[in-house]
């Protein structure tokens, strides 16, 4: 594959997108049992909250020349945003992706938050992680933990994912973003979390 592509993957995964993905699936699965208007709704509630919002801060942090890009590269730039992802995500799970209601997408956004609030303290010790693949790995298993969960055979999708987490990693690299420790760091604070609040739905 020419590398001239890869960038494209960086951009098609990254973080800003992951909880619509993960919504996109949990509403729209074979197993779902939610009425249209009610996705539709819950879709544009978790759209406003991790994306639109998000990217009004981005608009404003690049205007004030806090950000000089969306990949957000430098250690001092990615704070404020993972401070602000941090209290979006809190508000989403508790007030719109409830445990009651929404209790498998509840728990992969509390996974998310635990992520997004590890990736900050590493921050101030200096340590950098892959945000793309934190998003990236914490959707793959989420995919996989709902497809168990549901008893439904998403096979071609989830090899799909494992093969879109080598893309983006290798994205990731061609673009010099990230060291090779850092992509494993970013699979480390998505996959974990996900895994261990596996054992609280599955």
């Amino acid at each position: 594959m020419p590398k001239k592509l890869f960038p494209f993957f960086s951009y098609l995964f990254h973080p800003v997108f992951i909880p619509i993905y993960a919504t996109l699936f949990y509403l729209f699965s074979n197993q779902s049992y939610f009425f249209n208007k009610e996705k539709y709704l819950v879709l544009l509630e978790v759209s406003v909250i991790t994306f639109a919002i998000p990217i009004l801060f981005f608009v404003l942090l690049r205007l004030t020349g806090k950000i000089t890009s969306i990949m957000v590269p430098e250690l001092s730039e990615r704070k404020f945003p993972l401070v602000i992802q941090c209290f979006l995500l809190i508000l989403l799970v508790k007030k719109s992706i409830t445990l009651e209601r929404y209790p498998e997408l509840h728990f992969f956004m509390l996974g998310a938050l635990s992520s997004t609030l590890i990736a900050l303290i590493l921050l101030f010790a200096n340590k950098k992680a892959s945000l793309h693949m934190t998003g990236l790995s914490a959707l793959t298993f989420f995919i996989f933990g709902l497809s168990l969960h549901h008893h439904t055979a998403n096979t071609a999708l989830i090899i799909f994912m494992v093969l879109m987490n080598g893309f983006v990693a290798s994205s990731r690299l061609i673009m010099k973003a990230h060291t090779p420790q850092e992509l494993v760091t970013g699979v480390l604070l998505g996959s974990i979390p996900q895994i261990l609040l596996l054992f609280l739905w599955l």
